[in-house]
């Protein structure tokens, strides 16, 4: 729950905007590395099957992923006032393919595909729940990287998070029931 909370408050950040404000630290992106390194968590809480590996391995790829982007943009947010050099290593970047695919473009996506594919487990029991992570992890890159839209990719990572966080509810009660 704490992954999810803090993945969240880094969305909030996020959606307001441009974050070389953040003059002494970046919590925006301190807030996603954190949180997105406590979600491989849920490698561990849902039903063991071939479809949890699968989703185990894609949340793996996902959060390392997450960790080099954040890494790249705490170096980003390091030049402060500098766009001259942000611009630079921007276009070194976006000019090196083992880069930007991996940690800018495709990869961080991983981690909300194999939560996604996690909650399919789901579809039959706990559909909208299933629904709000398979349709909101789409939406937060689609929110940013097509409309552009802050306050939309905001509510997209609500709206996964308290998914997983109804479907992990729902798996702790059923455990607790079954004790």
């Amino acid at each position: 729950m704490l992954g999810l909370l803090f993945f969240v408050i880094s969305y909030v950040f996020f959606s307001q905007g441009s974050l070389s404000q953040q003059e002494h630290i970046d919590l925006a992106h301190w807030f996603n590395l954190i949180g997105a390194v406590l979600l491989i968590n849920f490698n561990n809480v849902f039903p063991k099957n071939k479809l949890n590996s699968i989703a185990s391995v894609l949340t793996v790829i996902g959060v390392i992923a997450h960790i080099g982007l954040c890494t790249i943009d705490f170096i980003m947010w390091s030049f402060g006032d500098d766009n001259a050099g942000r611009n630079a290593l921007s276009e070194q970047i976006s000019n090196t393919p083992l880069i930007l695919v991996p940690f800018v473009t495709v990869g961080p996506s991983f981690l909300f595909v194999g939560l996604a594919a996690h909650a399919l487990n789901f579809i039959k029991s706990n559909t909208l729940s299933a629904l709000m992570v398979i349709l909101g992890g789409p939406f937060v890159g689609i929110s940013y990287f097509v409309w552009d839209s802050g306050i939309i990719m905001l509510i997209s990572c609500m709206v996964f998070a308290t998914g997983l966080a109804l479907l992990l509810y729902r798996k702790e009660e059923k455990a607790l029931h079954n004790k």
